[in-house]
């Protein structure tokens, strides 16, 4: 009773500690764009863990697929770069950044690019099915290059041949890496550039069979609601397989923000993923270079979201490269949110400016109050 009762008078004394919120997880994304790979040696995995180690990093999301190239043993994707990985070491490459990763209590998400080709016309989804696969406006077709938007190639979420293929994809990954953390899946979208896309044949046959319209309006909601629809669908497909193989793995998928260029450009409407519980959590990829545009998109994300733990915050240190007062204001913003977590785009970016790093530091272990605001000496 005693105990009791002194515990009362603590938290009367000191309410602040009542209301102190646990310090979200701070998540990097590591690409295969720079030079060299994280996976091409030792020496740069172990790089890549201290470094993490060092900044308070939780949670790394290795990129292991993109544009329809493997850096994982796979049969349906072009494997190339994970074998010319692979001669560097003894084992699997990716085996062991995760085993690191773990020895030293940092998670780690595999990061799947999954609509996006980029500009792999050599792709081997391309090869198998054609051109047919491949996202598309009405405007005339000649040649291949034609069906490139916004510089690279998109293939179509309402084609039951694409999701074949990416199922497969999320299939080898997970049998490959039994002991991955979680799965993120990126690019399930339409493009959001002149977003009048979705002109494949198969999409139009399914359309016309699932609605009984037979002409294609544009701007009818029947025909834009149908695009939203492929894409949550294809979302949802991924997911059950990921959780079929493995039950208790965490999913996230990234969500364009703000919300309106979500929901009308790429046709993502990602609060309904959170709300039906569809994913664990969506990966909100906020990526202004203005911290004011930056805080507009986390509370415009709030307006729509019940459960912001559900959240996490997209900061793009890619952009702010010599921006560095903003970089610390929008690391302190995406930390203050109440957000699941906040998420570091990208590891190449903290090599290029060691002061991204010094502030990751700073920022280690601080707990935020939901009760008053955060000063910059927090940091």
């Amino acid at each position: 009773m005693k105990i009791k009762i002194f515990l009362f008078f603590i938290m009367f004394l000191f309410p602040f500690q009542t209301y102190c919120q646990e310090t979200q997880p701070v998540c990097l994304l590591v690409t295969q764009l720079q030079e060299p790979s994280v996976l091409s040696s030792q020496k740069e995995i172990s790089k890549l863990i201290n470094l993490s180690k060092k900044s308070g990093i939780k949670v790394i999301f290795m990129q292991i697929y993109r544009a329809n190239k493997a850096w994982f043993p796979s049969k349906i994707a072009d494997a190339n770069p994970y074998y010319v990985c692979f001669k560097n070491f003894s084992g699997n490459p990716f085996n062991l950044l995760i085993e690191q990763a773990h020895a030293k209590g940092i998670k780690v998400y595999a990061w799947l690019n999954l609509l996006s080709l980029n500009n792999n016309y050599n792709a081997p989804i391309l090869k198998k099915y054609g051109v047919g696969v491949l996202t598309r406006n009405l405007k005339e077709k000649k040649k291949v290059s034609d069906y490139k938007i916004d510089s690279q190639y998109f293939l179509e979420p309402g084609d039951l041949r694409v999701r074949k293929e990416l199922v497969s994809v999320v299939e080898e990954v997970l049998q490959s890496y039994p002991e991955l953390d979680g799965i993120l899946f990126d690019y399930i979208r339409y493009p959001d550039v002149h977003p009048d896309y979705g002109y494949t044949k198969i999409n139009m046959e399914r359309f016309r069979n699932r609605t009984g319209l037979q002409n294609i309006d544009k701007d009818s909601l029947a025909w834009k609601n149908w695009k939203r629809k492929q894409v949550t669908e294809l979302l949802e497909i991924l997911v059950k397989k990921a959780r079929m193989i493995r039950p208790g793995i965490q999913v996230g998928a990234t969500g364009c923000a703000p919300y309106v260029r979500a929901y009308y450009e790429a046709y993502q409407d990602w609060p309904s993923w959170i709300h039906d519980n569809l994913v664990d959590f969506v990966f909100l990829m906020s990526y202004p270079n203005e911290v004011q545009e930056f805080n507009k998109n986390i509370q415009d994300a709030k307006k729509r979201v019940g459960d912001f733990k559900k959240i996490y915050i997209g900061v793009p240190a890619y952009k702010l490269v010599h921006l560095v007062e903003v970089f610390r204001q929008e690391l302190q913003a995406a930390k203050a949110s109440e957000a699941g977590g906040c998420g570091i785009f990208h590891y190449a970016s903290l090599l290029e400016n060691p002061d991204f790093t010094k502030i990751l530091k700073e920022s280690k272990g601080v707990q935020v109050s939901k009760n008053r605001p955060v000063n910059r000496s927090d940091f």
